[in-house]
């Protein structure tokens, strides 16, 4: 692992970058299914645009001279996925402030759908598929349940291209439920998937902004240095 991702670092170094190319295609998936009611759906939403454009993650975002290409889609069902934010190149304060605005007058397309989430996965593959050329390619899933509808995260894993894709999650530990105390670990086990990935969490829905703020700083900043210097210690 960490052989591999000094050659990714060294031949990221040694080839400059074209005008065009960005550094990251970041897609940000959220749950719409049935255990989010309509105001934790506002705070998600609302949540999501805030961190988008929180001082922090402002600078993260042009922390290099490579831009980074941005989509949003929302998830539920089997057959309950749409894209929120089509791929949107950030290249300056104004390409974010018009994402954060479209991600924030959004309105869920569904409520009534159960967490499908090896197919939310195989969705942002696909949309993946569809994304400008960048060096590295990050779909972050977040949730408040477990897999209870479809094929699970591993079967999508095995059928759809996730060869260069790193999948990072975001719990939302509502714990509505019993079975929520074993949300965390299903991320760890079954959600994380590539080099690096890694899990933030959120003690609520109030706590969303917060939770994504910290995750898009880290996902941001320094991508390949970052997991040299996380896999030397």
């Amino acid at each position: 692992m960490i052989r591999w991702l000094i050659a990714l670092g060294l031949a990221v170094l040694a080839s400059p970058l074209r005008a065009e190319t960005c550094r990251l295609a970041l897609a940000l998936a959220m749950d719409i299914s049935t255990s989010v009611d309509e105001n934790e759906d506002v705070l998600q939403r609302q949540g999501l645009a805030a961190a988008l454009i929180a001082p922090e993650v402002v600078e993260a975002f042009f922390s290099s001279p490579a831009p980074v290409a941005l989509a949003v889609y929302e998830w539920s069902g089997r057959t309950t996925q749409r894209v929120v934010l089509n791929w949107t190149m950030i290249n300056t304060e104004a390409d974010l402030l018009v994402a954060a605005s479209t991600v924030q007058q959004s309105v869920r397309s569904d409520s009534g759908s159960a967490t499908a989430m090896g197919h939310a996965l195989a969705f942002g593959a696909t949309l993946m598929q569809q994304a400008p050329p960048c060096l590295f390619q990050t779909i972050d899933l977040s949730g408040d349940g477990s897999n209870n509808d479809g094929y699970g995260p591993d079967s999508a894993y095995r059928h759809f291209p996730f060869q260069n894709v790193v999948v990072n999650g975001l719990v939302i530990n509502a714990a509505d439920f019993e079975g929520e105390l074993f949300l965390i670990p299903f991320f760890e086990n079954n959600v994380l998937h590539g080099p690096g990935a890694f899990l933030e969490i959120a003690q609520g829905f109030e706590d969303f902004e917060r939770a994504m703020r910290r995750k898009l700083e880290r996902e941001l900043k320094g991508l390949q240095i970052g997991a040299l210097q996380e896999g030397a210690h």
